[in-house]
């Protein structure tokens, strides 16, 4: 990622957290109804997963100058969302959700480079979590 790119998402993301638990419910709400199928691999009370969303959101924006300090929690998260009956595919679905759920609160803000640079930053972690899930289900298995 750039330096343009992560000032870019930290700014974005000072709007994202000013709202923080009406985001995480527009994303939810928005991933369920991408694939209803996933509905089940949450709890009834969404209200500690929308907490949750935001603060690992929180904890990759504000290291992505070095992912590298933050690559062993987000390898973990990938693991962690394997156990819960997490895809590969899936993350496509939740990028998706993510990036539809900015581009609603963020308005105009969310331009192509925005969305490139969110759609960059997500593809790093998300890679990183299914390979993490990957490794660990051939290990397992």
């Amino acid at each position: 990622m750039t330096p343009a790119q992560i000032t870019l998402i930290r700014s974005q993301f000072g709007q994202v957290g000013r709202q923080a638990d009406a985001f995480a419910a527009r994303f939810y709400s928005k991933l369920f109804d991408l694939d209803p199928a996933l509905r089940p691999l949450f709890p009834a009370d969404l209200a500690a997963q929308r907490g949750k969303l935001v603060q690992a959101l929180s904890h990759v924006v504000l290291s992505l100058h070095d992912l590298e300090a933050v690559i062993g929690d987000v390898r973990a998260l990938g693991e962690r969302h394997g156990d819960y009956g997490a895809t590969a595919a899936h993350y496509d679905t939740v990028g998706l959700a993510l990036l539809t759920t900015l581009a609603d609160t963020l308005g105009p803000a969310f331009d192509d480079s925005a969305q490139a640079a969110w759609a960059l930053a997500y593809g790093i972690l998300a890679d990183a979590m299914i390979e993490a899930a990957s490794r660990k289900a051939v290990t397992v298995g």
